[in-house]
């Protein structure tokens, strides 16, 4: 249905995949990094770049050192933390995880991408397959092994920075009605574990619809998980001027959480918005192990997931 090829874009080498509806850009040497991910039919790009060079710093640097850009993996943590169990009792997770600033090893076979990186400070193997479930639809199966006679408990979370303008929408299943919070920029939304109703919500400045994009003049950043665990795993983003939209779909059995990260302006100056779809809750492991809101993936046992993602 699809097909792969490697090119060099930046300077790097690049797989390009692509259907007559989508295509993908994944870069195996900076995370295995989703650069681009453009609609054929309007050649809508849909991934957002931040303007700089893209890159990183390194493994273990801070995400902010580098290119910011695009749809990054987060494993096994969101936030910086220590890992709080035995055996790797206090082993520091760096900021966005493991995987992100690591170079992955890369193999097309047929209409498939392979990519798989190996853990540094966790013995573990992180591999995703790219295909195309459909003319119009991305895939990726995750499969995560554990090397270890210990289980292993993991956070991870997609990290796909969109494009956005103001008045285009966020639709959830009807059932997700209450949000909490991670993160907010002056507070506007509360502070950490606040729960608060969803979309509507009151502030000192009045009322927010949370599922309506906002301008980047109130210069806001919020991150929010829907509170409860999901029952139906999608959530998409459209846009009413053109009727084009972004579909996530996830196994909720797998992936029960969803996240939102909202940046209109005020985090770093930069205007985007991300669906998350996550296996633990509130971005910090070591929050999500004492919660009993994480992953786990047993001694020498694996751990599968995929999502979907439909552009129209």
């Amino acid at each position: 249905m699809g097909s792969w090829t490697q090119i060099e874009s930046e300077g790097y080498l690049t797989w390009v995949g692509q259907t007559n509806s989508i295509s993908l850009s994944v870069i195996p040497s900076l995370g295995s990094k989703v650069a681009s991910l453009v609609n054929r039919k309007t050649n809508r790009e849909w991934l957002w770049r931040s303007g700089k060079p893209l890159g990183n710093t390194g493994f273990g640097s801070s995400f902010a050192t580098g290119d910011e850009s695009g749809w990054d993996e987060m494993f096994p943590s969101i936030n910086k933390c220590f890992y709080p169990e035995k055996p790797w009792q206090n082993q520091m997770i760096p900021d966005h995880g493991e995987v992100w600033s690591s170079e992955w090893s890369s193999q097309c076979v047929g209409d498939e991408l392979y990519c798989r990186v190996n853990g540094v400070h966790f013995p573990y193997t992180l591999e995703k397959v790219y295909s195309f479930a459909a003319e119009d639809t991305l895939r990726i199966d995750y499969n995560l092994k554990n090397l270890s006679l210990s289980p292993f408990s993991f956070l991870w979370a997609a990290h796909p920075l969109f494009q956005v303008r103001e008045g285009m929408i966020l639709n959830v299943p009807n059932d997700m009605i209450e949000i909490e919070v991670s993160y907010s920029e002056r507070q506007r939304l509360g502070v950490f574990q606040d729960r608060k109703p969803w979309p509507l919500i009151r502030t000192e400045n009045g009322r927010v619809d949370l599922s309506m994009i906002e301008t980047a003049e109130g210069e806001f950043a919020e991150k929010y998980y829907f509170a409860n665990k999901v029952k139906h795993g999608w959530a998409q983003l459209s846009d009413p001027a053109t009727g084009e939209a972004v579909t996530i779909r996830f196994p909720p059995e797998q992936v029960p959480y969803l996240a939102i990260w909202a940046n209109y302006g005020g985090y770093g100056g930069h205007y985007h918005f991300a669906i998350e779809p996550a296996t633990g809750k509130m971005d910090d492991l070591a929050h999500a192990i004492r919660q009993n809101e994480a992953a786990i993936v047993e001694a020498n046992g694996e751990y599968r997931w995929f999502i979907e993602v439909l552009i129209n």
